[in-house]
């Protein structure tokens, strides 16, 4: 239900010939303009109203800004034990971070971002101030900041980069990267406090997971356990069994 528009034009992939249509169907026609082999699958809507969307999924690369699908889409992953690899680009184009999250193999968005936004503790070399991803409207999508699309660009190839590679897991060209999380500055920023990273460099950190995260914590792990053991026991009499593979007879001998 997100149409491309005028705004939009100089942050997207998507150009003017594309104006009201749906974005998701402007990417999918973009992509069978490039290969016409592709075979591209459009569900249009939101996440939260298609959670059938990531069931046959080998990998889930979110490109939204809104931080409320962002911690669906994160919840969805983890009960379906996908990996997913997030990005986003801070205000004004200064830099930018993506993180490979793997299912309880470290941290999930939620605590990620926590972690990130409050334990590193981004500031900006000028000023002092935290960085972030702008603003956070009503209803919870960031609103626009600018910056320039070739410093989205970047943020968004490294994204890409990083979903290649984990694709490509178990084979010999697969990569094995130095951290789960990479912070890239656009200009000079203090990534890490105290350290000037310089225009166009880059900073590798592992984010651990967070033993009490309501999302992806023990506790939220034992309910799960409990809750999907409940979902076993409430199965049919004719489904037990069927998985049994004992075959019953009536008095009749049928």
């Amino acid at each position: 239900d997100d149409d491309l528009e005028e705004s939009n034009i100089v942050r997207h992939v998507a150009d003017r010939r594309y104006l009201g249509m749906n974005k998701a169907q402007a990417v999918a026609e973009l992509i069978r303009q490039r290969n016409p082999q592709a075979e591209v699958t459009v569900v249009e809507g939101r996440i939260e109203d298609h959670h059938e969307a990531l069931d046959h999924v080998d990998l889930l690369v979110p490109a939204v800004d809104g931080e409320g699908a962002k911690y669906v889409m994160n919840e969805l992953a983890l009960q379906r034990n996908l990996t997913a690899i997030y990005a986003g680009v801070f205000e004004r184009g200064e830099g930018g971070d993506a993180v490979i999250i793997r299912p309880y193999d470290g941290p999930c968005y939620a605590c990620w971002a926590a972690e990130l936004r409050e334990g590193l503790g981004l500031s900006a070399s000028d000023g002092g101030e935290e960085l972030d991803y702008g603003m956070i409207g009503a209803d919870g999508t960031l609103e626009a900041e600018p910056g320039l699309w070739l410093h989205v660009t970047r943020i968004a190839a490294t994204q890409a980069d990083l979903a290649l590679n984990e694709l490509l897991y178990g084979t010999d060209v697969y990569q094995q990267m130095p951290g789960n999380t990479v912070i890239m500055a656009n200009r000079a920023i203090e990534i890490i406090e105290g350290q000037l990273t310089p225009p166009y460099g880059a900073v590798w950190v592992t984010m651990p997971r967070d033993p009490r995260c309501l999302v992806c914590g023990d506790a939220a792990r034992q309910r799960g356990a409990l809750r999907d053991e409940q979902e076993d026991a409430d199965v049919s009499l004719d489904e037990l069994i069927d998985s049994s593979g004992l075959i019953f007879e009536d008095d009749s001998g049928e």
